[in-house]
């Protein structure tokens, strides 16, 4: 399968074809325009290496992210960030390359904080190795970690390794019934103290808290919060990561806004849902508003990706500031120098 992709790549580059780097397909709607010949990862499938005891596992990038899952949870072991499948066809390269994480995102960490190495075939054809398969082994650029939300614009990750950890002893969700502010209030109160959070979701008057951890600190949670449990939490939580909750039905378009925590409401035109503590809002709104949008959320620090659906000429992501944008530019031209790779497709 490597030197398959290689002729490939070889090929693509000669006649300066772009290349479309696709697993399952499941996140084909995602960021900017679909271009070029398929390249299809789902034959360079399967688990290379997973020692429970390490807390790490290497698989290949065309691997079902739903074999991961099932591998870890016989070993009572999960991913962390909770990565979000989208259809049953999610690959592990894919959930990788998009960089998305699920509610557990704000308290366990994002894909990029679990990565720990990557196998990557350049725009060259060449195999480039990075990272390994633990925490403390990188010297200069981790380019394991740039890898994640790279949306396969830098090359095509062969495998990759991650940590991952074990499934927590005891879960619950406690619900109250609140208004946005006092929510986002709330959030940042609990956010400072020693509670067991690993996921939050505000909407329509309701708040929801899931507390993971040791059965004494789960409990002792319970006690100092009040509120009110959710019955079959695992489903509400499943939906919200999968989108399927209430809210994202529908055909308007939906914002990402990524904003500090502590930020207040914001008044935009649109129905919002509040996750990550505070620090991710989903706003449905139209395309159009665009600068509207990203003007409220830049004056508060964040930025705002039309994150599905709408108009993608408005951009899909926040542009970047000029002297980043030239350390991007740089970092492609290194590694993909006849610009081959998914183009368009992140910036």
């Amino acid at each position: 399968m490597i030197e398959h992709f290689r002729e490939q790549i070889r090929a693509a580059a000669a006649r300066q074809q772009p290349l479309r780097i696709r697993g399952g397909g499941s996140k084909d709607w995602y960021g900017g325009a679909l271009l070029g010949d398929i390249l299809d990862t789902r034959g360079h499938s399967g688990v290379v290496d997973y020692e429970p005891t390490e807390l790490v596992i290497t698989a290949r990038c065309g691997t079902p992210l739903a074999e991961i899952e099932a591998v870890l949870a016989a070993q009572n072991q999960m991913l962390a960030f909770e990565p979000p499948h989208f259809g049953e066809g999610a690959t592990f390269g894919g959930a990788v390359a998009s960089g998305l994480s699920g509610p557990r995102r704000a308290n366990s960490g994002a894909v990029r904080d679990f990565v720990l190495g990557a196998q990557l075939m350049d725009g060259k054809g060449d195999v480039l190795n990075f990272g390994g398969q633990v925490m403390k082994n990188v010297a200069g650029y981790d380019v394991s970690r740039l890898l994640a939300g790279s949306m396969g614009t830098l090359g095509l990750m062969l495998q990759l390794s991650v940590k991952v950890l074990p499934r927590t002893v005891a879960e619950t969700t406690l619900v109250f019934e609140t208004g946005e502010i006092e929510a986002i209030r709330m959030l940042n109160v609990w956010g400072g103290q020693p509670l067991p959070v690993s996921g939050s979701c505000w909407h329509a008057g309701r708040l929801a808290l899931r507390l993971s951890g040791a059965r004494a600190a789960v409990d002792a949670a319970v006690r100092t919060l009040g509120g009110q449990e959710l019955p079959d939490a695992s489903s509400f939580w499943t939906e919200l990561r999968e989108q399927r909750h209430a809210f994202f039905a529908g055909d308007m378009p939906l914002w990402r806004l990524s904003v500090p925590p502590t930020t207040g409401a914001i008044v935009l035109h649109g129905e919002q849902l509040i996750e990550w503590g505070g620090a991710q809002r989903w706003l449905r709104a139209a395309a159009s508003d665009a600068a509207t949008i990203r003007s409220a959320v830049r004056a508060v620090g964040g930025h705002a990706t039309l994150f599905r659906g709408g108009d993608k000429g408005v951009g899909v992501f926040q542009p970047l500031a000029p002297g980043v944008a030239r350390i991007h530019e740089r970092l492609k031209s290194a590694f993909d120098p006849a610009q081959i790779f998914n183009p368009g497709r992140l910036f």
